[in-house]
């Protein structure tokens, strides 16, 4: 039996985020989708989700257009079933992620992020699956105190949260 590998970029719209993961049974796209609405309702995202089985379509959902189109031509990409694509704006993964892996069908997210994103699948004789990321770049240095007073405020910013 064959095994090639893959590296597979994914687009990204600025301004926006991507969370990649994998999940299990068609029910997928209604769970996230409600998960995500409830949880925060400012939030645009576009859903798309690869079956592994039966008519194996590229199941998808969201709120707007433009990301629904994003994140079915990166699951398509990908090709990998059971896998999903969730592009999302007005917000953060760090604002959805515990809610997404409550969701009954999610088992793994591979990532969550608005960097460059490859995903590397390996591919048989029986279809295609994902083995990991490379997200965004390697590190060039080690952060020095005024790197530590920048990364706080900006925690401070986006968080709101005055621990610090």
């Amino acid at each position: 039996m064959d095994l090639n590998l893959d590296v597979v970029q994914l687009d990204i719209p600025e301004d926006t985020n991507i969370i990649v993961g994998q999940s299990h049974f068609i029910k997928t796209v209604e769970d996230i989708y409600e998960s995500i609405v409830t949880t925060n309702p400012s939030l645009k995202f576009g859903l798309a989700f690869n079956e592994a089985s039966g008519p194996r379509l590229v199941r998808y959902d969201g709120n707007d257009d433009e990301l629904i189109k994003v994140a079915i031509d990166n699951a398509q990409k990908i090709g990998a079933g059971h896998c999903f694509v969730l592009i999302i704006k007005n917000g953060f993964p760090i604002n959805i992620k515990n809610q997404l892996l409550n969701v009954q069908e999610v088992l793994n997210i591979f990532a969550a992020t608005a960097n460059p994103l490859q995903i590397i699948v390996a591919e048989s004789d029986q279809g295609r699956g994902i083995l990991g990321v490379i997200d965004g770049y390697p590190p060039l240095d080690v952060e020095k105190e005024s790197d530590k007073e920048k990364r706080k405020t900006f925690l401070r910013e986006v968080t709101k949260y005055k621990r610090w």
